[in-house]
């Protein structure tokens, strides 16, 4: 920290700590002065001889025949006003950054200027400012500290924006061009730095951060705008120096001291351009819409606040989602798809985007948060799951799991509703996994259980080395032969044959003839649904590919040996 020192004299203002303030001297006193709380007992030359408004002020109390002047309103109070009076006694007096604002207020408000005698105080307040405090970058931030409590005085005589002028043009020089100190205890996770260290002594692009940090929100935001106006900071730098400033001045406890104001202009400060180039980590956006809200931000800050989060909606965590209501999620989701589908004109744009998984990854986020969140209603849980489109969902595990746990925190769904829910998902975009889980699992629907069994068949068939694909175009058929029943579903533009082993005929081995059987725990699920009746038996059923409610009317065919009758299950 630097200092200056004016005058040569001891001091000799004594206090006899009654708030009275005496100047020792051979001389009796002949001017009393009140500042505030505190009364000085003083002598007219000295003060006469370097401030112009003394010298009106003395005047005008002979005028009325007092010797006791009142100085209510100096900037600094009384401790910027002793300062003043010892520098025109000629008493040694120390000017550091933690005074000097003060003390140059209350000079300009006793006018001790150069009309009024040569290198006056002010003159010597000027020249430390510009050789000394202001060339320096730690004495300029705690300098611009000072000056909010002594606003307007020290908005007017340009100290605020001189400061200011000093910070952001440090902080811009090159890192590799300056020695001089600065603070950095940050201890930052590995996903929250921003500068790769090769070498020892690396100076980090975001050095000044934690220094400015310490300012006021509104002094920090005319620093923020002076570096943003610069246009030449890196905004991945700007975008950390306001998550440390929101950690450093929002405590843990939000709900217990928040700060309507703070947030605003954090808001107001964020570096965005479009999702391609946004600067803020969702976590952090998430965050602070939740503080947005709980301290009653203005909508405008708050909408301005669900755009950018939907711009990095793909990098959001399940965990931030279930800070919020079901319904801003929705929104939030809805901006991001709306987003999507403007972006999708631009090829570039949406090679960017796609070609990262961006949209893939919004799908499993909130597939894994509609499983995550228990508080959901089931209208809900549908509007959201349907914000999803189907690009977003090559596969359906993740929807599979978030429906079965909503099943199983609401039992007492009706048949309508649990068929609603399950209507959401394609059976078809299951894993072998999932639909083996899905299979035998009791809280599906019996309809949704038989469609799973259908499509695993028809997978088993796919992969066997003999299928049974029918290649007839007339209407779905059910062939009956001594050693199974197979039931032929119509699908598209394909018939496919699905078998159901009769009881106690002998397995279809690999490579031979037929169809391939159902896995064995599918099978016994499908015979528990579709009991058989001994080797004789001659029921088929038709299997329902699609999700649709309704099932198709049954129809019958003859032969001339025997009957077989089709029923719908539903």
């Amino acid at each position: 920290m630097k200092f200056m020192k004016l005058g040569s004299k001891p001091d000799t203002f004594q206090c006899d700590g009654n708030f009275h303030k005496y100047a020792v001297s051979d001389l009796d006193s002949d001017v009393t002065v009140n500042v505030g709380e505190f009364t000085f007992y003083l002598h007219k030359f000295p003060l006469l001889s370097k401030s112009n408004r003394m010298q009106r002020l003395v005047s005008q109390a002979s005028e009325e025949k007092t010797d006791e002047i009142t100085i209510p309103d100096i900037p600094g109070g009384h401790k910027a006003f002793e300062i003043c009076a010892k520098f025109s006694y000629g008493i040694t007096v120390t000017l550091n950054p933690n005074n000097i604002t003060s003390v140059r207020c209350a000079a300009e408000y006793l006018e001790m200027t150069e009309d009024v005698d040569r290198s006056n105080l002010i003159y010597k307040i000027e020249v430390f400012l510009n050789s000394g405090i202001f060339r320096s970058w730690k004495d300029s931030i705690i300098m611009l500290r000072t000056t909010k409590s002594l606003l307007p005085w020290s908005e007017d005589l340009k100290l605020v924006g001189r400061c200011i002028d000093s910070i952001s043009a440090k902080i811009m020089v090159n890192p590799e061009m300056f020695t001089w100190s600065y603070t950095n205890n940050r201890k930052l996770s590995g996903a929250d730095k921003i500068v790769e260290y090769h070498q020892e002594n690396v100076i980090p692009k975001d050095w000044w951060v934690e220094d400015v940090c310490e300012l006021e929100i509104d002094l920090f935001k005319q620093v923020m705008t002076a570096v943003k106006c610069n246009g030449r900071m890196n905004n991945e730098v700007v975008g950390e120096a306001l998550r440390y400033y929101v950690a450093r001045w929002l405590p843990e406890s939000m709900e217990s001291s928040l700060n309507k104001h703070l947030v605003e202009t954090i808001v107001f400060l964020l570096p965005r351009v479009n999702r391609a180039m946004s600067y803020s980590t969702c976590s952090f956006l998430l965050k602070l819409l939740k503080v947005s809200n709980l301290v009653g931000a203005d909508e405008v800050v708050k909408e301005d606040l669900v755009e950018n989060v939907s711009l990095k909606l793909h990098e959001a965590s399940v965990k931030d989602l279930l800070l919020h209501e079901a319904e801003l999620v929705c929104r939030i989701v809805d901006k991001f798809m709306a987003d999507e589908k403007r972006a999708s004109e631009d090829d570039r744009y949406k090679e960017f985007v796609l070609g990262n998984g961006s949209l893939m990854r919004v799908g499993r986020l909130i597939d894994a948060y509609l499983a995550s969140n228990r508080d959901l209603t089931l209208s809900r849980f549908i509007e959201l799951s349907e914000l999803i489109p189907e690009s977003a969902r090559p596969i359906h595990d993740g929807l599979y799991k978030a429906i079965d746990s909503f099943l199983k925190e609401h039992p007492e769904l009706t048949k309508l509703e649990k068929k609603r829910l399950c209507g959401l998902m394609n059976v078809r975009k299951l894993t072998s996994e999932a639909s083996t889980h899905a299979a035998q699992n009791e809280r599906l629907p019996l309809r949704v259980v038989v469609q799973v069994l259908y499509f695993e068949q028809l997978r088993a068939n796919h992969h066997s080395p003999v299928g049974s694909v029918a290649a007839s175009s007339q209407s779905p058929l059910v062939k009956n032969t001594e050693e199974r029943t197979v039931v032929v579903v119509e699908e598209g533009a394909k018939k496919v044959e699905l078998s159901k082993k009769s009881r106690g005929s002998k397995s279809t081995r690999s490579g031979g003839g037929g169809p391939k059987l159902m896995p064995s725990r599918s099978r016994r699920i499908f015979e528990k649904i579709w009991p058989g009746k001994g080797e004789s038996a001659n029921k088929s059923f038709e299997v329902l590919s699609s999700g649709s409610s309704q099932s198709p009317p049954a129809k019958s065919s003859s032969s001339s040996s025997r009957r077989c009758r089709r029923h719908s299950v539903s």
